[in-house]
């Protein structure tokens, strides 16, 4: 056991002990002094803390502390009204406070019991209540403020944990101070009511059982309790004082003193004031001038000293500030902090500021936070932050958005304007200024706010300018997703698999395939919109067949193949029949034929005639499933499917191939076509 546990259990037993066994007059001094310097430590942390958590205990030191003072006015009180001798320390505040009148002894007493109650403790009790209602409130958005900066770069991870942390415990102190006030109060109550009792007791005491007259058990028995109520109300005092400062403490960064003196006197014009008002007291009243006239000269002195040395102050700084710029120069120039590149980036001109700025009502950061956690949602993996900043360079209502550096794509929009679009059945026109909508690159059309009512009653589609940005920044980050995804992200899936399902990962990692391994795997599967949400699945399947082959592209057609009631499900409407086109059995077998193999991996070594035709006979398939509405998706066998998707990707992007063991069986396809070169 650590001695400062076994010290903290002497202090609380002891304080409970004192209750029950009487103590003898000399070690009760010893105590009472004892409790005066622990009440001294208390009140001297608490002016020069700099923020009230670093006394995060503080709750618990008022009620240890407070039960330890009302042991010992308890053994004090045991003392007086049994032997009339409860010490040195007890008849010397007695004797010395009040001077040897007791009346006076008397009203110093009453007056620190009143201040302690009235002032300290009932504005502490006030302010503690207010700062924890004021702490709790606001709680959420110091959350929000925390992600928002998380989002945006300013802050990484463990700094987000850092501060989130931070605001729990603030809540919980202040919340525990608004209680613990109260044991202050109470004890300055209870201090009260044991004066009370030993004095009417220890009169009692002398009279009726020491046989001494009234006026000499008055005497003795008023001073024995004086000194014994101003040993108890003075760390009472002192702790009080205490709780007052940590609650109202408002600087972070600086101690009391440091703020006491920078606030009052940091300005030579009030000191001079002062000075000025202080010798006109003097010497035109009857106050006395020996007191006043000296006071505002030293007023007056002290406000010219100020501004000599803040002008001396002031030329040191720019001393300095033009010493670090010629070092800046100097300085042979750091790059490295250039060097690295931000894997998504949103820049936008002047005036989309707005729109990103809370403080003006934007909400593009909240829009950009759902955009991570809907990816995630969707396609089980988490999108890096998104770095969103301004760019003078930029027209104004521009925005471009950057993959590793690179600007991928662009928009533009109209600040309080709408855009609106035609889903396809609207006849009636409304009228505004043309344009494209920047995901898709549908004809749209910009509104104003009047006209919005009217489009959407004729049934347009009406989005506001932060949603065309999230929406464009979304499909963005859909299309790029794979090359988002790094080894240390597949590195932490990997972790987090590992918790629950550790005889797996064994298993598989390092054994049988590398990180880099089922990194190339896993973006596979991305690159086609395919969820990696169920790890479990992807990972068994991989251990299943790793064992034959390390090929990550036969390794990512086995794995879809495990994954083919989500990909049914993504692709195919249920209790609908789905049209598709199937793939000519004979450019199957002219694929098959063309696949090379080499420790590289498989390519296709396609004679590009014979390429170009079944591009041509695909786009005819395409162009038929367009035309009747439906969405273009050929099916394949499966031993085919990769190698006639990297034929096609560059080509067709939102061309989905899909294999026969992919789709579940429940559902209902019908083909109306056929990828042939003969039909080509």
């Amino acid at each position: 056991m650590k001695k400062t546990d076994i010290g903290l259990g002497l202090y609380i037993l002891a304080a409970i002990v004192f209750l029950i066994i009487p103590l003898p007059s000399f070690l009760l001094d010893i105590l009472m002094a004892f409790n005066i310097a622990i009440a001294l430590v208390i009140l001297f942390n608490a002016v020069f803390a700099k923020e009230a958590l670093e006394m995060s205990s503080f709750p618990t030191y008022l009620l240890l502390t407070t039960l330890f003072r009302i042991s010992l006015n308890v053994s004090s009180t045991k003392l007086i009204l049994g032997t009339g001798d409860p010490g040195n320390v007890v008849r010397a505040f007695g004797e010395f406070v009040g001077g040897g009148n007791l009346i006076l002894g008397a009203i110093i007493f009453v007056i620190i019991i009143l201040v302690q109650m009235m002032v300290i403790n009932k504005g502490s009790e006030r302010v503690a209540e207010v700062t924890a209602r004021f702490t709790l409130d606001a709680m959420p958005g110091k959350q929000m403020a925390i992600d928002a900066d998380l989002n945006t770069g300013a802050i990484n991870d463990k700094e987000a944990r850092e501060r989130r942390e931070k605001i729990q415990e603030e809540s919980s102190f202040f919340g525990a101070m608004d209680g613990a006030v109260k044991y202050v109060k109470g004890d300055a109550i209870a201090g009260i009511i044991i004066t009370v009792i030993n004095f009417v007791g220890g009169i009692c005491m002398g009279v009726l059982m020491q046989g001494m007259d009234i006026s000499e058990a008055l005497n003795q028995y008023t001073i024995l309790t004086i000194g014994d109520g101003l040993v108890s109300a003075i760390p009472s005092l002192l702790i009080s004082l205490a709780t007052g400062m940590l609650v109202t403490k408002s600087s972070k960064n600086k101690e009391l003193g440091d703020i006491v003196f920078s606030q009052l006197f940091a300005i030579p014009k009030v000191l001079w004031g002062v000075g000025g008002a202080m010798t006109v007291l003097g010497i035109f009243t009857e106050l006395p001038i020996y007191v006043f006239v000296p006071l505002g000269i030293l007023c007056i002195y002290l406000g010219f000293r100020l501004r000599d040395s803040q002008a001396a102050k002031n030329i040191e700084e720019e001393v300095d500030i033009t010493e670090e710029q010629a070092d800046e120069i100097r300085r042979p120039e750091n790059v490295v902090s250039l060097l690295q590149v931000d894997p998504i980036e949103l820049e936008f001109g002047y005036g989309i500021i707005p729109l990103a700025d809370v403080n003006q009502g934007g909400d593009l950061i909240d829009r950009v936070v759902m955009i991570r956690r809907q990816i995630a949602l969707e396609l089980g993996t988490v999108v890096p932050i998104i770095r969103m900043r301004d760019n003078i360079q930029l027209n104004p209502n521009q925005y471009i958005i950057k993959i590793k550096g690179i600007k991928v794509s662009e928009g533009e929009i109209l600040f309080d304007h709408y855009m609106a679009m035609n889903p396809g059945n609207v006849e009636e026109e409304i009228s505004g200024i043309p344009t494209f909508e920047p995901s898709y690159h549908l004809p749209a059309i910009w509104i104003t706010e009047g006209q919005r009512e009217k489009a959407e009653a004729l049934g347009y589609t009406v989005v506001d300018p932060p949603s065309i940005i999230a929406t464009h920044l979304t499909e963005i980050v859909r299309t790029y997703i794979d090359e988002l995804l790094t080894r240390q992200d597949v590195q932490n899936l990997i972790s987090n698999i590992k918790e629950s399902n550790p005889t797996l990962v064994e298993e598989l990692v390092p054994k049988l395939l590398s990180v880099g391994e089922v990194q190339k795997v896993l973006q596979n599967l991305l690159k086609e919109g395919i969820s990696i949400r169920d790890l479990l699945t992807i990972f068994e399947t991989l251990a299943d067949h790793a064992v034959v082959t390390r090929d990550t592209d036969v390794l990512t057609e086995y794995a879809r193949q495990s994954l083919k009631r989500a990909i049914s499900s993504k692709f195919f409407a249920p209790n609908e029949t789905t049209t598709v086109v199937t793939l000519d059995p004979a450019i199957e077998q002219q694929i098959m034929g063309a696949v090379k193999q080499t420790e590289q991996g498989s390519y296709i070594a396609l004679d590009p005639e014979v390429n170009q035709k079944i591009l041509k006979a695909t786009e005819s398939e395409i162009k038929k499933l367009e035309n009747m509405g439906k969405t273009p998706i050929i099916v394949t066998s499966p031993i085919v499917r990769m190698y006639y998707k990297r034929m096609t990707q560059d080509y067709y992007k939102d061309l989905i191939v899909v294999s026969y063991n992919e789709i579940d069986t429940n559902v209902e396809l019908q083909s109306v076509g056929m990828v042939s070169i003969a039909a080509a």
